[in-house]
């Protein structure tokens, strides 16, 4: 018997939540006994990618665009990946017949496996597809508005969701301090890209501006700029710091956040710091088609 690494929620007496099935390379066990070996390379060595997505209803939101992402991912960083689209698709099915899979979020990790020496894959990765609830975020934060910080720090490989969130966490944790929601990636020359988990969007006027290049291509992402396209000019190029002061709105986009007005970011008051009418318009529109299926899904650029 190896030494495994145990997955799933610590106990929390009389405040459990519910016992959530999982996927862990070929079986399905209850979450306190989903385990990997201790020597599994996404443990030791962080070597691994992931994607999350989320169910409206039962039903998942942009699994296959979100599966296209994870193989593009593992590419990147020659993390072998010997499981095909449909096969991906058919166990993340399967792991969702097992639970109730309403509005559950879904994430689907591959790590480089056991490793012996400890650091060397060797061609055995890990899969695992792991279930939770969906945590809604506060409907202030839709209603008055949402702040961030930006944060100066180099990012690893950003077009490839990986397991390396170091800087993600420290952003988040700066962001936290400072009762921002979010921090957004701004370089020393002024340079905004993302945010540490969202997509970030401004409007001057009827122009929808986001970046396109050094960023990873969200799902979410790709959804509202197909819904806005026939309402909006849709303007993909580098955001500096100094268009802060002269927008009109701006919000970011993510998984569990959809879209969620942006009214400050460090001291910048956006627009006149309240939501904005375009913003509130494609939350709504966002929100609308996808409960109704109507949401056409085109694989991240």
């Amino acid at each position: 018997m190896g030494v495994h690494w145990k997955l799933g929620y610590p106990s929390m007496n009389n405040a459990d939540p519910p016992e959530y099935i999982y996927y862990v390379n070929g079986a399905f066990a209850p979450a306190r006994q989903a385990a990997l070996h201790l020597d599994d390379l996404g443990l030791v060595r962080g070597y691994g990618v992931f994607e999350l997505l989320r169910t409206y209803g039962a039903q998942p939101f942009g699994l296959q665009a979100h599966l296209v992402r994870l193989q593009r991912s593992a590419a990147q960083i020659d993390l072998e990946l010997p499981w095909s689209l449909t096969a991906l698709e058919a166990i993340v099915e399967e792991t969702l017949a097992r639970n109730d899979p309403t509005d559950v979020t879904i994430r689907i990790i591959v790590t480089g496996g056991a490793s012996s020496s400890f650091l060397m894959p060797e061609g055995r990765p890990s899969l695992l597809v792991m279930v939770a609830p969906v945590k809604p975020q506060p409907d202030h934060l839709y209603s008055q508005g949402a702040s961030l910080i930006t944060f100066d720090a180099p990012r690893f490989m950003p077009t490839v969701k990986s397991l390396n969130y170091i800087t993600a966490i420290r952003g988040q944790q700066r962001a936290r301090a400072a009762g921002a929601v979010e921090a957004l990636y701004c370089d020393a020359q002024g340079v905004i890209t993302e945010c540490t988990t969202s997509n970030f969007f401004l409007f001057h006027g009827d122009q929808l501006i986001t970046p396109a290049r050094d960023i990873l291509p969200g799902v979410t992402r790709a959804a509202v700029l197909t819904l806005a396209a026939d309402r909006f000019e849709i303007i993909e190029r580098p955001i500096h710091r100094s268009e802060l002061s002269v927008a009109d709105e701006a919000f970011i986009t993510s998984t569990t956040k959809e879209i969620m007005p942006i009214v400050r970011i460090d001291e910048q008051r956006i627009g006149d710091g309240r939501v904005g009418k375009r913003t509130q318009w494609l939350l709504e529109l966002f929100r609308t088609s996808v409960r109704q299926g109507l949401v056409p899904m085109f694989e991240p650029a």
